[in-house]
């Protein structure tokens, strides 16, 4: 189980169309190589459009649409960014409701970049500390939030990144937080 410390967890990965390619693929691959399972949840039906930074790039299928998912089947969830896919996600009840039923059921939440708007506006921010794009700083700050500036923030069992430049420690700090979160489950301290 050491070498696939996540062996078994299920993790909800909410995108719709626009966001960052690799802030789905690179955390994907890492907590997939530790054994999790992963699923793409989207309001879209069938695909969703990654992008390179303002390039279209490829498309990935959807596993299960958002009006259909039942969040007490995942352990965590993965929030990448881009700012098309984060402020069309903001404004959904249903992943709203996600983010929500994770923060209250004390699952892990991995967010990156723009991700953290969904977590404004489901109302989940205030008192915590987390990074993200520069440019929405103030939109974490006025939810009641406290923005840093760092590669890696951890808030307990929220990690959160600026941008993929901090790809490679956040990948880290997710895979350690997610196993910690599921030790601490299984040995009945959560």
């Amino acid at each position: 189980m050491a070498d696939k410390p996540l062996q078994g967890m299920k993790v909800a990965i909410l995108v719709t169309d626009g966001f960052e390619q690799v802030e789905l693929t690179s955390p994907r691959k890492a907590l997939e190589e530790a054994g999790a399972t992963t699923s793409v949840i989207s309001p879209q039906a069938e695909t969703v459009l990654g992008m390179n930074h303002i390039d279209k790039a490829d498309t990935f299928p959807v596993d299960i649409r958002l009006e259909n998912v039942d969040p007490t089947n995942f352990d965590a969830v993965l929030l990448p960014g881009g700012a098309v896919n984060a402020d069309a996600l903001r404004v959904e009840a249903k992943a709203q409701a996600f983010v929500r039923h994770m923060y209250e059921s004390n699952k892990p939440v991995a967010v990156i970049c723009h991700g953290p708007w969904l977590l404004v506006s489901a109302g989940l921010v205030k008192n915590r500390t987390l990074t993200s794009y520069h440019t929405i700083q103030d939109d974490i700050k006025n939810a009641g939030g406290k923005w840093v500036d760092q590669e890696v923030v951890r808030d307990e069992l929220w990690v959160s990144s600026r941008n993929p430049n901090d790809l490679d420690a956040f990948n880290k700090a997710i895979v350690q937080v997610f196993a910690e979160n599921r030790s601490n489950v299984a040995g009945g301290k959560r």
